[in-house]
């Protein structure tokens, strides 16, 4: 398959869970976990048995697929083992046919998983290993009921692998119920952030960022690359921008048909489409090699999501770039990032004009440079440059034109450069260490008492929105993922209308729509954020 050596987490816990034991991994996207967790289970199944013998639980039909897709091929060479992939949105029928021929190891999603066992039609008898892959992710998205039950069907002497990027105290929880003594193998974030990846932020005004991007791809010349964008709405307004701009780009969003995104990954995957733009969630399971970039379009609400985000790039020993634009807004939170990461992300030059256009012509020289060298193709277009000399026109005028028909008909900026960079009003401090403010100054850069009062409760909320105070924040154990979650449910709001969420240690502050105000605060009246009571009202 190409791989020369062994990832970290690789290295760690392939010999623990090859030795039996229970085993819970932490490690992000893009570390080589599935290998890691992979492998162990192919050598654990005894291929002339057609039972199920490895159950794999996973939190979106897109990671089903590349696990079982990834599993099939280090499984090349053991003959008689077959791998199936469950999940929600294909036929019954097909999964039913694929059971029933013996299907030694299964990966699926909980909740068809769920409506197999019910149906009789897996059973979890003979099972002797069971992998959690990204548990957290499938307790953020409600699965947590599934999980128990799945785990409470299989027989008692098995072996039980869990992975996650985080360990919350949910995840701990199913630990010690579901798992006899389990070694901790734990990859840490430097390892992750700083692997092959080139990192840097832009200071951009919100109505920038797309002119901002076009350009960093067209500079840089990217080929494939990943977008994220933090909700369903913008990843269409992003998509939409791009392809009126003769951009090869599709999105992907929960709203989508199982169909569709699976259309969209299979362009992605065979390079028709060069531009992926993604939410968080429907993004899992992405592992396309060769991805020149990630290019943070929002910077993700919940900090986590970004060492998930850049894993994608700076695969097989490739260097990848990771472009993160950062508005005035996010200047508190992009502190919270490097000290979450311990990681100083050093800034960008935002490309000039001038740029753009030495970066068009360059690859328009290396282009002609190419077809040069290719004498016979040539031959018919040589008639008609005689033809226009032998009229009057001179070589140089002829290419001239030509090369203003090919680089002038490329897209025309309305932007100036300088409408472009938000650097001015986010210049960040010099720092010591991670994430260290200016000498003397505080989160708010050294304010006035009354100016970090300000800033912390009555700052401008963004026009037609109500900014709103929850008595919850990080120490609870809650995340803005939990926050949007609980609203969304129990308010009857789509989650894509809340804004932007800040959240401190003990109190978070969420911005939603002016319409909605008496809905959330009515709806969430008495309801609980991550098992944890809440009270919502609006900020003074």
């Amino acid at each position: 398959m190409g791989f020369t050596e062994s990832t970290p987490i690789q290295t760690a816990a392939i010999p623990v869970v090859m030795s039996g034991r229970d085993v819970i991994g932490q490690a992000q996207t893009g570390t080589g976990k599935t290998a890691a967790f992979g492998i162990p289970a192919i050598e654990h199944v005894d291929a002339d048995d057609r039972n199920t013998q490895v159950l794999i639980l996973c939190p979106t039909r897109e990671l089903a697929l590349q696990v079982k897709e990834q599993i099939t091929q280090l499984a090349k060479y053991k003959k008689g083992l077959l791998v199936s992939a469950i999940y929600g949105g294909e036929s019954y029928e097909r999964q039913f046919a694929n059971l029933k021929r013996g299907t030694q190891i299964v990966v699926g999603t909980p909740g068809r998983i769920m409506d197999h066992i019910e149906k009789r039609t897996l059973k979890l008898d003979n099972i002797s290993m069971v992998i959690l892959d990204e548990a957290d992710e499938m307790l953020n998205m409600g699965f947590r009921e599934d999980i128990e039950q799945i785990l409470s069907h299989a027989k008692e002497e098995r072996q039980t692998v869990l992975f996650s990027a985080t360990m919350s105290k949910e995840i701990m929880n199913i630990t010690k119920k579901f798992q006899d003594n389990p070694e901790i193998v734990k990859v840490t974030k430097k390892e992750i952030t700083n692997t092959n990846i080139d990192q840097s932020f832009y200071s951009v005004k919100r109505e920038a960022k797309f002119e901002l991007m076009v350009r960093l791809i067209d500079v840089h010349d990217l080929q494939l690359m990943l977008v994220f964008c933090n909700t369903k709405s913008k990843v269409d307004e992003v998509v939409e921008e791009l392809q009126a701009n003769g951009y090869a780009a599709e999105g992907l969003h929960g709203d989508m048909r199982q169909a569709a995104r699976n259309q969209v990954m299979n362009k992605f995957r065979n390079g028709n489409t060069k531009i992926l733009v993604a939410t968080d969630v429907a993004a899992r399971g992405i592992d396309v090699n060769g991805v020149d970039a990630v290019i943070n379009y929002d910077l993700p609400m919940d900090l986590e999501y970004y060492v998930h985000r850049i894993g994608r790039t700076g695969r097989a020993g490739k260097l990848g770039k990771a472009f993160l634009f950062i508005t005035k807004r996010d200047r508190s939170r992009m502190r919270d990032l490097e000290n979450y990461t311990k990681v100083v992300i050093p800034q960008g030059k935002i490309p000039t004009a001038a740029d753009l256009e030495k970066a068009r012509a360059d690859k328009f020289v290396e282009k002609i440079r190419e077809n040069i060298r290719d004498e016979e193709d040539n031959r018919p277009f040589e008639n008609i440059v005689d033809q226009l000399k032998e009229e009057g026109y001179y070589t140089h005028q002829i290419v001239s034109a030509l090369m203003r028909m090919q680089i002038g008909s490329a897209r025309r900026s309305e932007f100036r450069d300088e409408d472009i960079s938000d650097e001015a009003r986010s210049s960040r401090g010099e720092k010591s260490k991670f994430g260290a403010r200016e000498k003397g100054g505080d989160r708010f850069g050294g304010a006035s008492r009354e100016k970090r009062r300000n800033a912390d409760g009555g700052r401008v909320t963004e026009e037609g929105m109500t900014r709103l105070f929850i008595n919850l924040g990080r120490k609870d154990s809650v995340s803005p993922n939990h926050i949007v979650g609980a609203i969304a449910s129990e308010a009857r709001i789509p989650g894509r209308v809340i804004g932007q969420i800040d959240m401190y240690d003990k109190f978070t502050f969420v911005e939603v729509p002016h319409r909605d105000v008496r809905k959330v605060i009515e709806g969430m009246r008495g309801k609980t954020i991550n098992q944890r009571e809440a009270n919502i009202e609006v900020a003074k």
